[in-house]
């Protein structure tokens, strides 16, 4: 959506309430130059995750809680 407003996050940092339940949302976000990602993690690929982000050279942090309830 920052694409889409020609705004520029290369540097910037995601925070996420949801953990990432694929590799992709971790590609994306090093293709629109985001350096670090924090979110709470429990997803059954938080390995594969993991991996997209060393292999980007992202930190990750995980908080293993949620802020946002339904």
């Amino acid at each position: 959506k920052a694409a889409d407003e020609n705004l520029v996050v290369k540097g910037s940092v995601m925070a996420s309430d949801a953990f990432f339940p694929f590799r992709d949302g971790i590609d994306a976000a090093h293709e629109a130059g985001i350096t670090a990602v924090i979110q709470p993690g429990g997803s059954m690929r938080d390995e594969e995750v993991i991996n997209a982000a060393n292999e980007h050279g992202m930190a990750m942090v995980f908080t293993r809680m949620r802020h946002f309830r339904h």
